[in-house]
C-alpha cells in the first residue's frame, strides 16, 4: 500500500529503521541529527553502523529436535530350582528325569497384544542357557506368543495345554506317535512347544488341537506360526535344536534337541 503525501513516504521507512536499530543503527538526518526540520546541516551524511555477526536483529533459526524412540521393555529372565511340589501333575515317580535336573525360567515375551508379558517354561538344566537364547531372539523380533504356562497348571494334561495355545516344556509323558511305548523328548524337559493352535500337530490326518485345523494351510502365513525360513523356526534352528514340522506327520509345534 502506498503512503499519501511526500514526507510520510520518506519518513516511515526511516522511523521503522529507528526503532529495529535503537542500540546500532545512528541515522543523523531523522534521528534528531541534522533533517531538514532540525536546524542542523542538510547536506550532513547519514551514518548507519553494519550490525556484526551476532546481533540479536538477526532472525533466530529452528532448532531441529529429533524425535525420541519410543520405550520398549528390556527382555528379562530368571532361573529358578523347582521340586516335585512345584511341578505337580506333571511330574510321578518314575520319570526319565527328577526335579533336581531340571529348571523353571521365567522370562518375557510379546502376546498377540502387542504388550510385554512374563511366562514360565520348565526345562532341563542342560539346556538353559539356549533357550533363554532363543526367546531372547523372538522378544527383540516381536514374535508373539498366546500363553506360556508350565504344564502343571492343567493338571498335567497336554490335550488341555494344546487346547488353550499354550507355550510349554516339560511333561512326563510318552510320545505322541505311532510304534512302540517311548518317552516323550518332553519327559526330559527337552522340548519346547509353541503356539500349539497356530502350529498344530497333525498325526496321521488327526489335528490335536482340533482348533489347529484352521492353520493346516501352511501356505496361509499368519502371525504366530512355524514356517520354513520364517522367524520361529530360525531361531530354534541356531541353537541347533530340530522342528518336527518336517516329520511325514508334521508336528509344526515341536521342537527338541534332541530329534524326538
Amino acid at each position: 500500500m502506498e503512503a499519501h503525501g511526500g514526507t510520510s513516504r520518506r519518513l516511515v521507512p526511516v522511523l521503522a529503521l529507528c526503532t529495529v536499530l535503537v542500540s546500532t543503527v545512528f541515522l543523523d538526518a531523522a534521528c534528531g541529527g541534522g533533517s531538514a526540520g532540525s536546524g542542523g546541516p542538510a547536506s550532513q551524511p547519514t551514518a548507519v553502523a553494519t550490525p556484526s555477526a551476532t546481533t540479536t536483529a538477526e532472525s533466530p533459526r529452528p532448532v531441529t529436535v529429533p524425535p525420541v524412540a519410543p520405550s520398549v521393555a528390556p527382555y528379562r529372565t530368571a532361573v529358578t530350582a523347582v521340586t516335585a511340589g512345584d511341578l505337580g501333575a506333571s511330574y510321578h515317580p518314575g520319570c526319565p528325569v527328577g526335579p533336581d535336573q531340571l529348571r523353571a525360567v521365567t522370562l518375557t515375551y510379546w502376546g498377540f497384544d502387542g504388550q510385554v508379558h512374563s511366562g514360565q517354561l520348565v526345562v532341563h538344566r542342560d539346556v538353559v542357557n539356549p533357550v533363554v537364547q532363543v526367546f531372547h531372539r523372538l522378544y527383540d523380533a516381536h514374535f508373539p506368543i498366546r500363553s506360556m504356562r508350565p504344564v502343571s497348571a492343567f493338571d498335567g494334561s497336554d490335550p488341555e495345554s494344546m487346547a488353550a495355545d499354550n507355550t510349554s516344556a516339560f511333561n512326563c509323558r510318552a510320545a505322541v506317535a505311532a510304534g512302540p511305548t517311548h518317552w516323550s523328548a518332553h519327559a526330559y524337559g527337552k522340548a519346547i512347544d509353541v503356539n500349539t493352535v497356530e502350529n498344530p500337530y497333525v498325526e496321521a490326518g488327526t489335528v490335536m488341537p482340533p482348533a489347529g485345523s484352521a492353520f493346516t494351510d501352511r501356505t496361509r502365513i499368519r502371525p504366530g506360526m512355524a514356517v520354513v525360513g520364517g522367524t520361529l523356526v530360525q531361531a530354534f534352528t541356531s541353537i541347533g535344536w530340530y522342528w518336527g514340522g518336517r516329520w511325514s506327520d508334521p508336528d509344526y509345534q515341536h521342537f527338541s534337541s534332541t530329534g524326538g
